[in-house]
């Protein structure tokens, strides 16, 4: 599929958007004050071992506390071996995304608060969670993934080809040094021996460095710190899919130029440097397409719509025929709209990067075979999206449950932030509540205070509601304390903040 990079960099913000068949497929963002630490290393100093999560929290210098799970725990190749069924190593995932190991000691066992360890982040801090760290470092390359503590090779899955696999395992097998781990990425597939010792020398290298830097350093501190988000996204994106980078900063231009001369110089021709006056992203028409990634209502062409709701614990998608009537029966009407709602799903989630537990909630289909097709629509459109996803198949109720890899923020929640006047909730209680709320408190008021005056100071909406359809709550509260009620408009109070004075 060929698709293209646009890249906007400012002084204080770089957006990066991939492009796929015309539209926006993803959007990676980084501003200078709050740089993304995925892939970093720290050294850092165990704060507390908690033995009922089998987990530990590390101060690694950021504002909140690391977790680490059990899982995720070991100080040295040794000691790592040590935790193994019998010490040996057992290939359970052939792409190296992820290896089960028996534990044999719980982690209060292999932790003590105030020890030190070094730790890589693996997912940012997300919401009110700190960051996620694992004692499995991983040090991606162009080709290769060098894994200096796990005696392990991996084969990305995306490599198909059974005699590729075999030769580019039989050659790492060769070039690797004992008791180290590799992962061969897709963009390796064809690459000569010569390219992957490249790779792999480097990383070994750059691990050398690494392993001075701790004995040298305090805890806690930055060890190594990964590439920024253009560097990353071209190492980690850029394939011969894409064919054409277009990117606004002629610094950053030229360290992409130099980056592909060095790995990938049938590309190089593909660099553009962007110097029309017009912003780049107004030009490719981006600005539209995040806007709309920030909405909770997406329309279908159809007719139909989406809601994505985001909350803590998971993120709701519902599907609707909104405005699409179908030409023939209910049935195929809700099939042709459900198979829309999966392309859009699919293009969103990716869009807005939203991971962790996913509930889709499908327009009820009576027919099994349908159900099926929408199942495998999902499956296929969700083929093309890079973070590892697991899905049911759909329920009775026509829910769909899914995982998505989430490693970094979604979209809308680092562009956004929790609405001041709602607090997050999404609604306000409305005027109608605030009154009834107001005579309930202004009979608590008026028993227990002495007073032939009250001053209600209210927002200027509940205040006409007040002098209107409720004014009939207002009198008899008047004629049962005797008491003279004046409401005075505030312009400044949020709808549901009232104040009472009596004197």
């Amino acid at each position: 599929m060929a698709s293209e990079l646009v890249i906007n960099v400012t002084a204080h913000e770089t957006r990066i958007s991939l492009i796929e068949k015309g539209t926006i497929a993803e959007l990676y963002i980084e501003r200078t004050r709050e740089k993304g630490i995925v892939g970093n290393i720290y050294k850092g100093r165990v704060v507390r071992v908690l033995p009922g999560m089998q987990a530990a929290f590390v101060d690694i210098g950021l504002e909140k506390a690391a977790f680490l799970y059990v899982a995720d725990v070991f100080d040295a190749i040794e000691e790592y071996e040590n935790l193994m069924d019998g010490g040996k190593k057992e290939d359970h995932h052939d792409d190296g995304s992820s290896q089960e190991f028996k534990v044999l000691h719980p982690i209060e066992d292999l932790l003590q608060e105030g020890q030190e360890l070094l730790v890589q982040v693996s997912k940012e801090p997300i919401g009110t969670k700190g960051a996620r760290i694992t004692s499995h470092i991983s040090l991606p390359g162009r080709h290769v993934v060098y894994m200096p503590t796990v005696d392990h090779v991996g084969i990305s899955r995306r490599i198909e080809d059974e005699e590729e696999r075999e030769r580019l395992r039989e050659i790492v097998d060769r070039v690797r040094q004992p008791g180290c781990g590799f992962i061969v990425r897709t963009a390796s597939e064809g690459k000569s021996e010569e390219d992957l010792r490249a790779d792999m020398q480097y990383l070994a290298k750059v691990w050398a460095a690494i392993v001075s830097a701790k004995e040298k350093a305090t805890a806690p501190s930055l060890i190594h710190a990964d590439l920024d988000v253009v560097q990353k996204v071209v190492r980690d994106i850029v394939t011969d899919d894409v064919n054409r980078i277009v990117i606004d900063s002629k610094p950053d231009h030229d360290r992409i130029v130099q980056f592909i001369s060095t790995f990938m110089p049938k590309m190089k021709s593909s660099i553009e440097l962007y110097d029309e006056e017009e912003p780049i992203f107004d030009q490719y028409g981006l600005e539209v397409e995040i806007s709309r990634a920030l909405g909770r209502k997406v329309w279908l062409k159809s007719g139909g719509y989406i809601i994505i709701e985001q909350t803590e614990a998971l993120t709701a998608i519902d599907v609707n025929t909104g405005r699409f009537v179908g030409k023939h029966n209910l049935e195929d009407t809700i099939l042709k709209t459900n198979l829309e709602a999966v392309k859009e799903i699919a293009y969103q989630l990716r869009l807005r990067n939203i991971g962790g537990i996913i509930i889709i909630d499908f327009i009820d289909m009576e027919k099994e075979v349908n159900r099926e097709k929408v199942y495998a629509a999902l499956e296929d459109a969700l083929k093309s999206d890079k973070s590892k996803t697991n899905i049911l198949k759909i329920s009775e109720l026509g829910l769909v449950e899914m995982t998505r890899k989430r490693v970094r923020e979604s979209i809308g929640r680092m562009m956004c932030e929790p609405c001041p006047y709602c607090e997050g909730r999404g609604y306000v209680k409305s005027k109608t509540t605030i009154c009834h709320e107001i005579f309930r408190e202004l009979r608590r008021e008026m028993l227990d205070i002495r007073g032939t005056k009250v001053l209600l100071s209210v927002h200027p909406q509940v205040a006409d509601l007040l002098y209107d359809e409720e004014r009939r709550g207002l009198e008899e509260l008047e004629k049962k304390f005797k008491k003279r009620v004046t409401v005075r408009a505030k312009p400044g109070f949020h709808q549901e903040q009232f104040e009472v004075v009596i004197s």
